[in-house]
């Protein structure tokens, strides 16, 4: 070891949930906070540009760049699976689309046991996070590092979608966020003044001028030290050199959905024959650890549009691109300073459901690949996102080799309910695609096409060419049966001096992006070390 630091606290990952801890821990002054993280600075300036992120899809620089494994009963082939892997992490990289989840996802967390995890007791920790455009109400907060802003400017296409779900009977929504999220309009992004509002910019900006806030980049974590049940400290390797740190209080784990599970598996935590089978000694076996993993699959509906009013006329033509850009160069507008998404809504396949079972949101661009150029033509899409799987896969490391990826597993469509409801929910898309006010801009049904009518059709179209909404959560889920893996405080069960405090503590996948509750679980988190720490 070339050297060896000592800090109260030590956060690995400053991604979505990591830069929030590490921003709050170190707002008194009072701790010391080494926070660690794998990738470079966020200095791309495709990063803050909002339609950068089409340019990151595929940057090994910025993005772990990882994929899913092909399940040979549904989904046989390998889908991208990209993750931040900069200073704001997926946050960074991210389609920016600002939704929290339906109220019942929270309250049912507080069910399965965890207190502190209803919506009303977590609804704090949003409105303390955000500086929402809006201003403050009983929803939304001003004033927190994280910008929220509603769609500046309306587009024809999403104005259609929009009217045409109201046509067949939806209601209008103007806010997912606030009190019913069921419904059709418009989203919200987390955008500042035309430029992306990463944890990294919102949180870490400031609290980098902060003595008592070290930021390593380039620091891959390698594996968590314990002594005896407690941990003490990280060994990680930045830029070639191996370097460990001593954490006097507490080691945070904060590497998201998959690399969370990836470094306890290292450190020695999670299903001992798994840990055994590639030579790492077992502290505690934990079955738990890297299992129960969801993610929002989805069908797209992709149209060839009969006006040239989609980002694919930008992005194809040189003409159009310098056009935009110098629009976005002097106004800070335009599809430049455009979120992934600009509309859609929620909605229940079955109407008895408790809450929306698909989300649907209109994409003003169409591509064959997933990150891929968009078509020669004019394109918009239409994602339509199973919102509570059943299906659960994991995440496992397949090497000792802190620096192989794991495989990732999330078994998609294994459920017959998962099969059934996102093929009555494209159904449903289709029927509002339909409808006159969005057809006035379609020329065809691109994919699937007319020829798509029975449920078999529908099943082969998702097997084929469904896509991930890329929301992985709950590999280290929180709860108190035996393969949970964090108690509600979010302290792994069985040791001291850890807790993970990402998306993989979820009991179950939050119906919509998962963001904003990745953010919210670090106002959260940090809340509960701080009262801890007195």
């Amino acid at each position: 070891m070339t050297d060896q630091l000592s800090y109260d606290y030590i956060v690995v990952g400053a991604g979505s949930a990591g830069a929030v801890i590490a921003s709050r821990l170190t707002e008194s002054g009072r701790h010391s906070v080494l926070l660690l993280e794998a990738g470079p600075e966020d200095k791309n300036p495709w990063i803050h540009v909002p339609l950068g992120y089409g340019k990151l899809f595929t940057n090994a620089t910025v993005n772990w760049l990882y994929s899913t494994e092909p399940n040979n009963e549904q989904v046989n082939r390998r889908i991208p699976q990209p993750r931040g892997k900069v200073v704001g992490g997926s946050s960074a990289i991210n389609g920016m689309v600002y939704i929290r989840g339906h109220r019942s996802d929270y309250d049912q967390w507080r069910q399965f046991g965890n207190t502190g995890w209803s919506y009303d007791d977590v609804l704090p920790y949003f409105k303390k996070a955000e500086d929402h455009q809006r201003g403050e109400d009983e929803y939304h907060g001003v004033g927190g590092p994280l910008s929220v802003s509603d769609v500046y400017e309306e587009h024809p296409v999403a104005k259609a979608l929009i009217e045409s779900a109201v046509l067949v009977g939806h209601e209008r929504n103007d806010d997912f966020n606030g009190a019913e999220q069921e419904g059709f309009g418009y989203v919200q992004w987390t955008i500042r003044n035309g430029r992306r509002c990463s944890t990294g910019v919102g949180y870490l900006k400031p609290a980098r001028k902060r003595p008592n806030l070290t930021v390593a980049t380039n620091a891959h974590a390698l594996r968590v030290l314990f002594d005896e049940r407690r941990a003490v400290g990280v060994e990680y390797d930045q830029n070639g050199t191996m370097r460990t740190a001593r954490a006097n209080g507490e080691v945070i784990v904060s590497g998201g959905a998959i690399n969370s599970p990836q470094l306890l598996q290292l450190s020695g935590l999670g299903p001992a024959e798994l840990l055994r089978t590639h030579g790492i000694d077992v502290i505690a076996d934990m079955p738990g650890v890297g299992q129960h993993l969801q993610d929002h699959i989805n069908g797209p509906l992709m149209f060839r549009l009969n006006q040239s009013i989609s980002a694919n006329d930008i992005i194809n033509s040189m003409t159009q691109r310098i056009r935009s850009g110098l629009r976005y160069a002097f106004t800070r507008k335009g599809y430049l300073a455009m979120g992934v998404s600009m509309g859609g809504g929620f909605f229940k396949v079955n109407p008895a459901a408790v809450a929306p079972e698909i989300q649907t949101q209109v994409m003003l661009f169409s591509s064959h690949d997933v990150g891929g150029m968009p078509h020669p033509f004019p394109g918009a899409t239409m994602v339509n996102a199973l919102l509570r799987p059943e299906s659960q896969g994991h995440v496992n490391i397949v090497s000792p080799d802190p620096f192989i990826k794991p495989e990732i597993q999330p078994n998609y469509l294994t459920a017959q309910k998962d099969r059934d409801i996102l093929i009555g929910g494209m159904k449903i898309a289709r029927e509002i695609a339909q409808q006159a006010p969005f057809q006035k801009y379609v020329a065809e049904e691109h994919e699937p096409g007319p020829d798509c009518q029975s449920d078999e059709d529908w099943l082969t179209y998702l097997r084929e060419r469904g896509r991930t909404s890329y929301h992985p959560s709950s590999t280290c889920r929180m709860g108190s049966n035996p393969d949970d893996v964090v108690d509600e405080q979010l302290r792994v069960h069985g040791f001291e001096g850890l807790r993970v405090a990402d998306v993989s503590i979820m009991p179950t996948l939050v119906s919509g992006n998962t963001n904003a509750p990745a953010i919210m679980i670090g106002e959260k988190a940090a809340d509960m070390i701080l009262a801890d720490s007195r």
